[in-house]
């Protein structure tokens, strides 16, 4: 079994993978995603084998996927995204080739354009080729492809000291069918399917000759899956048409918002489409992938904060990742999977490596902060729908994760929820900040374990504030007065023991020595949203995270500037996250800041725009500057859900809008609309059974917000200024 270092699940370890060769220019990035399977490719549709690939259940099935004309590549044109996210597009032309009779034909004559998509397990893809040239040509097209058939984990930096066997590829008339044989005795595959009958067929590479009359049309259509089929136009069109429907019905679940902002618009379709296409449909329901390429799959911490930031629009994405996490809640102590009775999943994985347990992530319980958040969700859910058949049903898992926040706290000698990894092969952090650098001291130390961090107690005292008033409203009165101390107790060791008063700041944390670890970093801004510090700490903290050293002018950085590890390129170190910026928002408008709230709004739109409309996972945290764009981080994941669902927590926290589900009231207070919106209407919300239309008007200085029913009975809206 491979000992697997932390360093080894940055996602930054990837750039030590990526072709040399490469031009040295940024590499744009496409992906597309159905189910497990998606692909990742640049702006030619190719796929080159460094951190891009066709992935099923993590093992990529194709690691070399490249068009090459005359054994040139084309030439780029531009690409595209269509708006639901269902079709890849780029637009190629041809370099200078040879002809016959030592003739050439001409650059710019032929018009390469390829379009994809994923469904089912299958990557289609048409290749449509047009002759704009005075005469017929004769045009040598390859395609070249390979399968290594690598766990996401090795694509990812991990090194194994074995491996499966590896066959020979098949080709066989049409197709060329290419197998791994895994160590877990699982028989993978990918078979590369043509509509034409290639001129040559190898096991890397196939190649057609074909002719193109002038002004007329030739269309190749390909299929990468399992096992061979037999492409052509109607099994494309098919399943582009299934596919985009069942994207349609996805986005159609919840409220939708339009603005007066045309552009502004465009985002937040984007960030939509974006939390439909990570969006998977398992037996338990809806689950948001946390993003492409290196976490497609369910995690509990993203899953969780991304339908927090889309409850009050879309509540039934909350459902379906309560009922999943219920579903593998932890029930046995296990080490290697840093598992306890009562725990809430933070990863799971289909792969090689998890199958074989080289790593703990087949599925592993080490986030220190998802079982409060998991508990903190349920309650949410419950205040925003009313749904008590529901939260009945998951009672008993809520009571298990209680339990364990509980068991937590009671061993800890100063009251507290920590973390330490059970075994050599987890993770050393725990907490959102994952990466094995991401704590430490101000003098630079590594801190003993174990580890309480900062915003986990504010999630614990949120969480158990949220208990208590669902177990009174189920008229369990002892167990909410006992939920209820736990938040108070919880609310006063926080501000005894993580308080620093020469720094006006919370510490990051409290280690193993009973030591704080003196750095200012953004995971106090997630103790505001919990509404746990006193107003005036809270006023200390709110005024440095909106100061130079946190705030950039394109969000809100990680880590303060001046901290010893400050650095702008790193992982957790001083980037700007979305996710983190939007939760500091929702805290600093819990306290009052809510023209601050506006102004990161406007920030975050402001580079969403430099990154075509689709926040990544992260970017750099260098300080703005007048005429400059903010710097992509080199690997992060695009699409994230918790990247596209910022727009919504952002939003909502500048709106002011809670939802009662109890009542069936919806709550408004101090309400703003962003820079340069003037109105903005939320159409199609869910309170209870009634639907609404909830519109926000400018005037002046003032918004005023009007809410219509479809079906005229009152008008449940409460205003508070």
């Amino acid at each position: 079994m491979t000992q697997l270092d932390e360093r080894q699940l940055d996602p930054a370890i990837a750039l030590a993978s990526l072709d040399e060769e490469a031009p040295r220019e940024p590499a744009r990035q496409y992906a597309l995603k159905h189910g497990d399977c998606f692909v990742v490719a640049d702006s030619y549709g190719d796929i080159h084998g460094g951190g891009d690939g066709l992935f099923l259940d993590d093992t990529r099935i194709l690691s070399l996927y490249r068009l090459t004309i005359g054994d040139r590549p084309p030439s780029l044109l531009g690409a595209s995204l269509s708006q639901d996210n269902v079709l890849f597009r780029t637009n190629l032309t041809n370099l200078p080739l040879p002809s016959g009779e030592g003739g050439r034909t001409r650059q710019g004559i032929i018009h390469i354009e390829r379009t994809r998509l994923i469904w089912n397990d299958r990557m289609y893809e048409r290749i449509a080729l047009s002759n704009y040239g005075e005469s017929e040509v004769e045009l040598p097209l390859k395609l070249h492809f390979e399968a290594d058939f690598r766990d996401m984990f090795e694509v990812r930096g991990s090194q194994r000291s074995r491996r499966g066997l590896a066959f020979e590829a098949q080709p066989f008339g049409d197709s060329v069918t290419m197998r791994y044989h895994g160590l877990d005795d699982v028989v993978r595959e990918a078979t590369i399917s043509f509509s034409q009958i290639p001129t040559h067929l190898r096991a890397n590479h196939a190649e057609f000759v074909l002719r193109l009359p002038r002004r007329v049309r030739e269309t190749l259509f390909v299929e990468i899956g399992r096992g061979p089929t037999s492409p052509n136009r109607m099994r494309f069109r098919a399943a582009a048409a299934r596919a985009r429907f069942v994207m349609r019905s996805k986005r159609r679940h919840g409220a939708t918002i339009h603005s007066s902002g045309r552009v502004f618009n465009d985002w937040i379709a984007r960030a939509r489409a974006d939390i439909a296409l990570l969006t998977t449909d398992l037996a338990t329901g809806p689950y948001p992938y946390a993003g492409i390429p290196w976490f497609s799959t369910a995690f509990g911490r993203d899953g969780v904060i991304s339908a927090l930031q889309m409850l009050w629009v879309d509540p039934r994405l909350a459902r379906g990742v309560l009922a999943f996490l219920a579903q593998h809640q932890a029930t046995e102590i296990s080490p290697f999977s840093d598992a306890e009775p009562g725990k809430i999943m933070h990863e799971t994985r289909k792969g090689e490596m998890a199958i074989l347990k080289e790593l703990p992530f087949g599925r592993y319980y080490g986030g220190v902060d998802t079982t409060p958040l998991y508990v903190y969700l349920a309650c949410a859910y419950a205040d925003r729908t009313g749904d008590m058949e529901f939260i009945d049903q998951l009672w008993p898992s809520i009571q298990a994760a209680a339990e364990w926040m509980d068991r937590a706290i009671d061993r800890d000698p100063n009251g507290f929820i920590t973390y330490q990894r059970a075994a050599d092969t987890g993770l050393t952090n725990q907490g959102w900040k994952d990466s094995y650098d991401s704590v430490f001291h101000e003098d630079g130390r590594v801190p003993n374990g174990p580890i309480a961090l900062v915003e986990v107690q504010g999630y614990a005292f949120a969480a158990y504030n949220r208990l208590a008033s669902l177990a009174s409203r189920r008229g369990d009165v002892l167990r909410a007065e006992a939920w209820k101390a736990r938040a108070e107790k919880m609310r006063q060791a926080v501000e005894n023991r993580f308080w620093m008063e020469d720094r006006k700041f919370y510490a990051m944390a409290i280690d193993g020595d009973n030591e704080p670890t003196r750095v200012r970093t953004s995971n106090v801004g997630h103790l505001l949203s919990t509404g746990l510090p006193a107003a005036d700490r809270a006023h200390h903290v709110a005024e440095q995270l909106l100061s130079a050293p946190f705030h950039t002018g394109w969000g809100i950085r990680t880590l303060a500037e001046d901290e010893i590890f400050f650095n702008p390129m790193s992982y957790h170190n001083g980037s700007i996250w979305p996710h983190d910026t939007a939760i500091c928002a929702a805290g600093l408008a819990r306290y009052g800041y809510r023209e601050h709230v506006v102004r990161l709004l406007s920030n975050t739109f402001e580079a969403a725009v430099h990154f075509d409309m689709r926040l990544p996972e992260l970017f750099c945290g260098f300080g703005r500057a007048v005429g400059e764009a903010p710097i992509a981080y080199p690997v992060a994941c695009l699409p994230q859900a918790w990247s596209s669902g910022a727009v919504f927590m952002l939003l909502q926290a500048c709106l002011g809008v809670q939802i009662d589900g109890w009542r069936g009231e919806v709550q408004i207070e101090n309400s703003m609309l962003p820079i340069g919106i003037d109105s903005l209407t939320v159409r199609h919300l869910g309170v209870g059974k009634a639907v609404y239309d909830l519109t926000f008007q400018r005037f002046g200085d003032r918004v005023i917000a009007d809410l219509q029913t479809y079906d005229h009975s009152p008008t449940p809206v409460i205003m508070r200024s």
